[in-house]
């Protein structure tokens, strides 16, 4: 019964704090196209990294959907994201750029941080390093791999959908 328990709390406990994204590895992302994650469109806010956390993200037109990010930290904003998901090659791909508060870019002018697709499932989208799940209509969650290589972690943003919206 000792053993049966231990089991259980450590199932338990792990499940909890299972990781939630994906890596593709060699494989090409599947096929896809923007009406399948259509569901994350509307205003979003909550809390992160000791801050508020808004994102917007509009309707799918012509071949992407777009969002806005902002991070505001005691009154100040840290940073920005500009966000696409975009169709290409028969596929998704999540990509975006960060900005300082005062709009000055992270990444080089053409660089960007792309997140490429791992996978689609009935209200989540795997991507690489960056899994969207619709939790209910008016509540979604977001995971995120931060960091440099050998030193990464996963961050959830949950988030409640924007009275506004």
């Amino acid at each position: 019964m000792k053993y049966f328990l231990t089991s259980m709390l450590l199932g338990i406990f792990f499940n909890a704090y299972s990781q939630k994204t994906l890596q593709l590895g060699n494989s090409l992302s599947p096929k896809a196209s923007l009406s399948e994650v259509a569901w994350i469109t509307g205003s979003w806010e909550g809390e992160a990294f000791g801050g508020q956390v808004q994102e917007v993200w509009t309707p799918p037109l012509g071949d992407s959907m777009m969002c806005a990010f902002k991070l505001v930290v005691d009154g100040k904003v840290q940073f920005y994201e500009l966000c696409q998901i975009r169709e290409e090659n028969g596929s998704l791909v999540l990509r975006l750029k960060h900005f300082n508060g005062d709009l000055k870019g992270w990444e080089e002018k053409n660089d960007t941080v792309d997140f490429k697709l791992v996978k689609v499932e009935k209200d989540i989208v795997y991507f690489e390093g960056f899994t969207i799940e619709k939790v209910s209509q008016d509540k979604i969650n977001m995971y995120v791999m931060i960091g440099e290589e050998g030193k990464k972690s996963e961050v959830a943003f949950n988030y409640s959908r924007s009275i506004e919206d």
